[in-house]
């Protein structure tokens, strides 16, 4: 059960004060977003604030886990794709696991539809989620938490059927990044949705990482861009270009460059921790990360209109 908050009070915190008070060492921390509004700035905060034997949950394992990796945070992985999203390999990642360089590491694998399950499991509250798609795949010969159970229903010709099944994931906390949000936590989404919404609602606690933060009467305005509601939020952080080097719908563009660079600085450990010891640790918080780049850099990432035509909600004559 999610412990009582006053959830009608302003949630607004600092990202320090929000890992200090939400990630704890040992916790099961997932941190999601789909190609975009990846929460970066959230694990360089971890990293920061030197968090320890951490679970990460991530379908889409990248950058901001491999540098985790590298910082000490992360001594287990669940995930369904691990790699440096089109454009190399996770240096750390791999040393950890190929070589158990510096030292091993779990990690628990599943398909990304297994991965959905795992979520729509825990948010739902259910013992385990069916599906199908595991048919043929050599994935539950690795992953001991695919397992197989008789359905209840008979099949249509009246045998019964042997169905694959995971486990729910229920996360200390989830950490997510958004385009905005109120005060309060109603969290608005555009663009690629992914699993974010199930990923909070899975987990103990929820922090909230926006670009900017906005009235309540704007996300009243559009009502349907709030996939996240504000009872299901226990933090909101302010925190505009916190998603880099992935992209923020609307916001600004992905950092192609970088993430071209990453697998030559992640193969070398030193470069690797040099590149932590400038960027991260050399960094007092997101807003000095942001500055130390530069406002030339920033304009180059930087995106034009494409704006969404206004809907006619109707209203009571």
């Amino acid at each position: 059960m999610r412990r009582t908050v006053d959830r009608t009070a302003g949630k607004v915190m600092s990202m320090r004060e929000a890992v200090a008070a939400f990630v704890h060492d040992g916790d099961t921390v997932s941190l999601e977003g789909f190609t975009h509004l990846i929460p970066t700035a959230a694990g360089h905060e971890i990293i920061r604030q030197g968090r320890r034997d951490l679970t990460v949950v991530r379908m889409t394992a990248d950058i901001v886990v491999d540098q985790m990796l590298a910082a000490g945070c992360v001594t287990r992985l669940v995930s369904s794709f691990v790699g440096n999203s089109s454009a190399g390999s996770l240096g750390e990642l791999r040393r950890r696991i190929e070589h158990a360089d510096s030292e091993p590491l779990a990690f628990e694998e599943y398909s990304h539809y297994g991965m959905i399950c795992r979520y729509l499991a825990g948010s739902q509250r259910l013992p385990f989620y069916p599906l199908r798609s595991y048919a043929g795949s050599d994935l539950p010969s690795v992953s001991p938490g695919i397992r197989k159970v008789a359905s209840p229903y008979p099949a249509a010709d009246g045998s019964t059927e042997q169905i694959y099944v995971v486990p729910p994931v229920n996360p200390d906390v989830t950490i997510i990044h958004a385009q905005r949000a109120d005060r309060r936590g109603n969290t608005q989404i555009w663009g690629l949705t992914g699993i974010q919404a199930e990923a909070v609602y899975a987990a103990e606690k929820a922090v909230v990482v926006v670009e900017e933060l906005v009235a309540d009467e704007v996300v009243r305005a559009d009502p349907n861009r709030t996939l996240i509601p504000a009872h299901a939020v226990d933090a909101v952080v302010l925190c505009p270009r916190g998603a880099h080097p992935s992209f923020a719908q609307g916001y600004y563009d992905r950092d192609n460059a970088f993430y071209r660079s990453w697998s030559a600085i992640s193969k070398d450990p030193v470069r690797l921790r040099e590149w932590l010891a400038e960027w991260v640790y050399g960094t007092a918080d997101h807003a000095e990360y942001v500055a130390r780049l530069g406002e030339e850099f920033w304009a180059g990432l930087a995106v034009g209109e494409a704006l969404s035509e206004p809907v006619n909600y109707g209203r009571r004559l």
